[in-house]
């Protein structure tokens, strides 16, 4: 049963004006802090550009009842119970512990399956390429499968290659694995992985941060990206071109103050890979047993700061 405050909450996100609507990381940021009842009253307790931006949309928003928004979201929320979707908002403690710690986090995620707290806190990221060469392949699953071996959730967006890699070795050896989607709860890109999605979905989590309805757009990758960092501890990059979404998790980890792990192997062949070494931004690594002692050394500051808007329900 959705709560007061979760509808409310669903209804800021609900908000659009000519297209656009107010910042949903602000949202969570603000909701989070205690001032959902501010936002609702069209005042924005937070200093920042996004802000700025977002304070007359809200108030622009708000000329209409937050209940007027009830409709969509009721049909979203139907759409979610269909395929046995549940949701959790950031102001449940049942929302992941690790994506409350950075700026940029949803308000947000509908799920399947089942939130662990405890194994969920210790959650790797497992990411590279969809166009996997085979070594890339077979170090994607010894990576994945020596990580949960030593008690960790490996974590990947469920996309071809690396990352289905990551999700099917995690499965076959009955460890917990987390897919965070480019879609709605409802929906499953690429198609050919629905069975895995599935099974997925019985022994861990399939996570969205989108409404139901979503279908994938140019703007839903990236954005998956930032969740998929944000609810690990860090990022194992295991191949990874410079046009990859991969590349970009590492730079949004980076900036989340998430461990960016990167094989020796892909720094020895891709220069941005090496001016993050360089830059100590991320670490190269030869082995899982490096990977490990680097995971458990405290979550580090943010390189830098994360000021652009971001954009979550881009129809």
């Amino acid at each position: 049963m959705i709560t007061e405050a979760q509808m409310r909450l669903l209804a800021l996100c609900a908000i659009r004006v000519e297209g656009r609507s107010v910042d949903w990381a602000l949202i969570a940021r603000c909701a989070l802090s205690g001032h959902l009842d501010a936002l609702c009253e069209g005042n924005i307790p937070e200093e920042s550009p996004s802000a700025r931006k977002a304070l007359p949309i809200l108030r622009h928003g708000l000329r209409t009842s937050l209940s007027e928004h009830a409709s969509r979201i009721d049909e979203e929320l139907r759409l979610a119970e269909k395929v046995g979707a549940r949701l959790t908002t950031v102001l449940d403690s049942s929302y992941p512990e690790n994506l409350r710690r950075i700026p940029d986090l949803p308000p947000f995620l509908f799920f399947r399956g089942n939130l662990a707290a405890e194994a969920d806190r210790k959650s790797v990221a497992v990411v590279g390429t969809r166009d996997a060469s085979d070594i890339g392949l077979s170090r994607a699953k010894r990576v994945s499968r020596e990580l949960s071996e030593a008690g960790f959730t490996i974590s990947s967006g469920l996309a071809r290659g690396i990352d289905t890699a990551a999700h099917e070795t995690a499965l076959h050896f009955e460890r917990r694995t987390l897919a965070v989607l480019g879609t709605g709860i409802t929906r499953c890109y690429p198609k050919e992985n629905f069975g895995l999605l599935e099974k997925i979905a019985e022994s861990g989590a399939v996570l969205s941060q989108f409404w139901p309805s979503r279908s994938p757009g140019r703007d839903t990758f990236p954005r998956r990206n930032h969740v998929t960092s944000g609810i690990s501890l860090g990022s194992v990059v295991i191949e990874a071109a410079r046009t990859s979404g991969a590349k970009m998790q590492a730079r949004v980890a980076s900036e989340q103050g998430r461990h960016v792990l990167l094989l020796r192997s892909l720094v020895d062949t891709q220069e941005w890979a090496r001016k993050m070494v360089d830059s100590g931004r991320a670490t190269t690594v030869d082995n899982t047993s490096q990977m490990i002692e680097r995971l458990h050394d405290p979550v580090l500051p943010r390189s830098e700061p994360l000021t652009e808007q971001l954009r979550f329900d881009v129809q």
